[in-house]
């Protein structure tokens, strides 16, 4: 086990309480330094910020009929052009961000999936969690499938919780306790303005996960950021989630063939929809009546290479805000390159 798991190791199991609510106020942008148990370094881009900014305004622009507000759209861009020899390396990797509201917490609908995804692979390297056919398959569905009873059986083997009747006060609060073990688990990897710990639902919640919802405001929902978001799935890019090996099987499940005639929607309908012939597409989206959302891994036919978080709301039903967004980053990203 490298040096910086065991630190992140002994501040998981130090961090015994539960993590408190979080304020829905965002902390102000900044780089972000190497956490615990964390080998990268963000660095605030005036280049990446102003591709961002761009890609926004032309998204308010563009949507303006649509009423797209700039308070319901957050954006992401980590440039990894040039990083993949350092893949898994443990010298800390500097990369370079932009964001618009990326702070700003999120209903995040399926994409709270990639934070199960690499829990489940942590709690399996530690031995907490025995690596089965079971469980593989319920990895497999929760990512590929986006399937939420695949990924409600993950959160009960992560937690040592499960649905059910309702519980007294007191038995309800041990049990919320539990709940928040992978919240526990972020937290001890410097990660912040995040909540995971609700299943995914597709009617809605009830018994003591209604109870837990009603007692434990703004915590009430699943919360996370573009930045957090983006800062996960470049871990899990660049070989830094779990281990090498663990973060290449995460990737595999990521994997999306956006130029397929029918099948996946994660591919063809948010990010995908801005590639052309020769990129390649890792992701996990999200969709609800609310939200529409994807986080995105692209490696370009010229070798540009980058992390793209885009999370909107109150736009559910627009399919084209996402990939508006990815071509104008697209288009930044390859005229600095052509200068």
């Amino acid at each position: 086990m490298r040096l910086q798991h065991v630190v992140a190791m002994v501040l998981w199991l130090s961090l015994t309480a539960t993590v408190p609510a979080q304020s829905l106020t965002p902390a102000p942008a900044r780089a972000t330094p190497p956490m615990p148990g964390n080998s990268l370094e963000f660095i605030s881009s005036p280049r990446l910020q102003k591709i961002v900014d761009r890609a926004v305004e032309n998204a308010l622009a563009q949507f303006a009929g649509r009423k797209l507000g700039a308070n319901q759209i957050a954006v992401t861009l980590v440039d990894l052009t040039g990083k993949q020899g350092e893949l898994g390396a443990d010298a800390i990797l500097r990369v370079e961000q932009g964001s618009y509201r990326g702070q700003e917490q999120i209903y995040p609908a399926s994409v709270i999936k990639l934070f199960y995804l690499v829990a489940i692979h942590q709690w399996m390297e530690d031995g907490r969690v025995e690596d089965t056919a079971e469980v593989r398959r319920a990895m497999r569905d929760m990512i590929v499938e986006s399937y939420n009873e695949a990924t409600g059986y993950l959160v009960d083997l992560l937690t040592g919780t499960t649905s059910g009747p309702e519980l007294p006060p007191a038995q309800l609060e041990e049990w919320y306790e539990k709940r928040n073990a992978v919240n526990r688990y972020f937290a001890s990897l410097g990660y912040q303005w995040i909540n995971a710990n609700r299943k995914p639902w597709c009617e809605g919640p009830y018994g003591r996960e209604m109870q837990s919802v009603k007692a434990h405001a703004p915590n009430h929902r699943n919360w996370l950021t573009t930045d957090a978001t983006a800062r996960l799935l470049t871990e899990i890019a660049t070989g830094r989630a779990v281990t090498v090996r663990r973060s290449g099987e995460m990737m595999e499940l990521l994997k999306r063939d956006p130029f397929a005639e029918s099948g996946d929607n994660q591919a063809r309908s948010y990010t995908g929809l801005a590639l052309k012939p020769g990129a390649r597409l890792w992701s996990k989206a999200g969709w609800t009546s609310e939200t529409r959302h994807d986080a995105a891994y692209v490696e370009l036919p010229d070798g540009k290479r980058f992390v793209l978080v885009t999370f909107t709301v109150e736009h559910a039903n627009e399919r084209e805000i996402i990939p508006a967004v990815a071509r104008v980053v697209i288009e930044g990203l390859q005229q600095v390159q052509s200068r």
